[in-house]
């Protein structure tokens, strides 16, 4: 399909954005601080607009602007869920930034900015235009780990990412190329194509294959290319964190079913250990192993969530590597599901942190439940919820995940995904017993803005709902795969 006008209508989500960027930016220049609000609102406005656009859009496949863009029933889902998650984590930043005198306008053009990258990343059609959404979110997010110029910690975690990140683009670019070598197209229906016909070079492909998953793995922040990960997350202002942990990693889902289940099956599950689903298992074990095990000794509740994190990324490569609708559907709701929890368990530490005082370490949460009884709820919800526990809804997307290992006859990796998850509740109970068992060490209110009470009052009863109701978004995920 060529470029025409009706094309413009396909790519409305990503063009409204845009403009609401490019207006956001320009009025913030006139607006004083005490007028900030006004940008702050008009970001939340424009993420709404673009969700709108997103949902009344055709999500039928289709694929334009000469196999750069995909329109899909995928593509729509995550996308929704990535903005909801953005406007949560907007929500979450608004009194945290102005107690800190970092309430600026470039806080969220940078978040909009981060957001578009991922938006062209989830439609991405070939590798070309997914290289660019990358790097449209890899720079928006490097700017804003270093939000904070003062803080050096902020800089530290800023300047590591970025060397890091540099890395990781080179080796997906120098990926990328390799596949290109092997195959002579670089969209992803054309490479599927050229892997079916037996044509490609299978030693070129084989090591093209493999920087691509090194990049796919950074993004993840899996073991072994996971050394960013705790450093960043407490590096970062914590409303940064809540950003970077949750809505980035939807995105880093639909890059790697773009490239692994779209472009590569054939070189999939069918394979076994001579494919990426021998890979996959390689860094979804390390992960479960390393991000649970470590979280056990950590203090510093960024750093336990950052480890967190990477546990929960091998859960969702667990799913990747089962393959077959099952198991990509699982992976997809395990994603959605996860970017949800994480942006409530920062957001809480951002609601409870304070003009001077970051609520970052296990004692800030002492006597939670004694101050705010609503607020220890919701952290009960969100916490168990990470842990698996019923009847939040991490349960269910640990229990979709084994039950596709299971049918994918990989029994054993199921056993060691429930061993691990049994080891990482442990760290998860240390939150619990400090929020509702120890002696507040501050008697002093909480203070919230009613918008981030009411975003964390629903951030926390969804992980209830769903747990209650899985199948409503369970079903969506399913026929937006089935679709594919």
């Amino acid at each position: 399909m060529d470029f025409n006008a009706s094309t413009l209508l396909l790519l409305l989500p990503e063009i409204v954005l845009l403009s609401a960027i490019a207006v956001i930016l320009v009025l913030d220049l006139f607006l004083d601080q005490s007028k900030r609000v006004f940008t702050y609102g008009m970001s939340l406005a424009a993420l709404v607009a673009t969700m709108a656009a997103v949902m009344l859009g055709d999500n039928t496949s289709q694929v334009v602007m000469h196999g750069a863009y995909v329109v899909d029933a995928m593509g729509s889902v995550l996308k929704v869920a990535l903005l909801s998650v953005g406007i949560f984590a907007f929500i979450y930043s608004r009194r945290y930034l102005s107690d800190r005198n970092l309430f600026k306008g470039e806080f969220y053009v940078l978040g909009l900015l981060a957001i578009l990258g991922m938006m062209i990343m989830v439609s991405a059609g070939s590798f070309l235009s997914l290289y660019l959404g990358l790097e449209l979110l890899a720079l928006s997010l490097y700017a804003l780990v270093a939000f904070d110029g003062d803080s050096k910690p902020g800089s530290e975690a800023a300047m590591k990412y970025f060397v890091l990140g540099a890395l990781a683009s080179g080796m997906l670019l120098y990926g990328i190329s390799m596949i290109y070598g092997a195959t002579g197209v670089l969209d992803f229906a054309g490479v599927a194509k050229v892997i079916a016909s037996g044509q490609a070079d299978q030693t070129v492909l084989t090591f093209g294959l493999v920087f691509v998953l090194i990049g796919i793995a950074f993004k993840f922040g899996a073991v072994p290319f996971h050394m960013w990960v705790p450093d960043v997350y407490q590096g970062a202002p914590v409303v940064v964190t809540a950003f970077l942990g949750s809505v980035p990693k939807i995105a880093a889902f639909a890059m790697a079913m773009r490239i692994l289940a779209e472009s590569m099956g054939g070189l999939g599950p069918e394979m076994g250990w001579q494919g990426w689903q021998g890979m996959l298992i390689i860094l979804a074990v390390l992960s479960l192993a390393l991000g649970n095990i470590v979280a056990l000794v950590q203090d510093n509740i960024k750093r336990m969530l950052a480890y967190s994190t990477i546990s929960h990324v091998g859960f969702i490569f667990l799913g990747l590597l089962a393959g077959g609708d099952k198991g990509y559907s699982a992976a997809m709701f395990y994603t959605i599901i996860y970017a949800l929890t994480a942006v409530g368990g920062f957001g809480l530490l951002a609601i409870l942190s304070r003009k001077g005082v970051e609520a970052e370490n296990l004692h800030d949460l002492k006597g939670l439940n004694k101050r705010s009884p609503w607020l220890a709820a919701m952290m009960l919800l969100i916490v168990f919820s990470m842990a698996g526990v019923p009847p939040t809804v991490g349960f269910f997307a640990k229990l979709f995940i084994l039950d596709a290992l299971v049918n994918a006859d990989l029994l054993w990796l199921a056993l060691v995904a429930v061993f691990f998850s049994v080891i990482g509740a442990f760290y998860y109970l240390r939150i619990i017993k400090v929020i509702y068992f120890d002696k507040p060490e501050s008697e002093e209110p909480i203070a919230a803005n009613v918008d981030a009470r009411l975003a964390i009052s629903v951030n926390g009863l969804a992980m209830l709902y769903y747990g209650i109701f899985p199948a409503s978004l369970l079903a969506v995920c399913q026929a937006a795969i089935a679709a594919l």
